[in-house]
């Protein structure tokens, strides 16, 4: 599990190779917005405490693995808005070309803490003219490369920031960001790995290959 350094309102630098993700500014919502989001959430809210199974949803993503055409390695991978080709990164052979997958896990990361950042503030009235969300993590490709059996294969240490345009108390901007640290989804799946697995599922189509 990546080590996370606390979460904080202003991005540092540290040394040694990172992968990067920054969210746009984008202005927040008025108060009106509060009230809507309130009112979209509270069914919501009514439903899950009365059947708590229903709040239990599986998310899924998939991929297609492609040969070694053009474009080197890859695997595309459908987000619902569009198809993303991801491939290797070029610290591991890959040119840089496609989009990295671990880039994609910090914006990810970036994209959940500012969505739960605005729907934070946008429930307790936070005025906020606009915010940047930072991720940097810090990998040591000679783990996924298999060169040293010491080296963790992944990020070391990730860490999140925030920039926020706002007048408000600095008391309820740092409470902000504690919520927001506290709901992110994607954030509490890193700090708190999940049971995984791995399994090949059987064939469902004739395989392609040929003798």
């Amino acid at each position: 599990m990546p080590e996370f350094v606390n979460v904080r309102r202003s991005p540092t630098e540290a040394d040694g190779l990172k992968a990067s993700a920054e969210a746009d500014r984008r202005p927040m919502s008025s108060a009106d917005a509060g009230d809507q989001l309130r009112a979209a959430q509270a069914p919501l809210k009514g439903r899950y405490r009365q059947e708590p199974a229903a709040a239990l949803v599986t998310l899924s993503a998939k991929g297609e693995v492609g040969g070694e055409g053009e474009e080197g390695v890859s695997c595309s991978v459908q987000t619902g808005r569009a198809l993303i080709e991801a491939g290797l990164h070029p610290a591991t052979g890959g040119t840089g070309s496609l989009a990295c997958s671990g880039d994609m896990l910090l914006q990810a990361l970036v994209a959940c803490a500012g969505v739960t950042l605005q729907a934070v503030a946008t429930n307790r009235g936070i005025p906020m003219a606009g915010a940047t969300v930072h991720a940097e993590g810090d990998l040591d490709f000679r783990g996924t490369l298999g060169l040293d059996g010491s080296v963790p294969v992944g990020f070391s240490a990730i860490r999140l920031s925030f920039d926020l345009d706002s007048d408000a108390d600095p008391g309820d901007l740092d409470a902000l960001i504690a919520t927001t640290e506290r709901y992110c989804v994607v954030f509490q799946t890193l700090a708190h790995a999940p049971e995984l697995s791995v399994a090949r599922r059987p064939p469902t189509i004739p395989a392609r290959i040929h003798p």
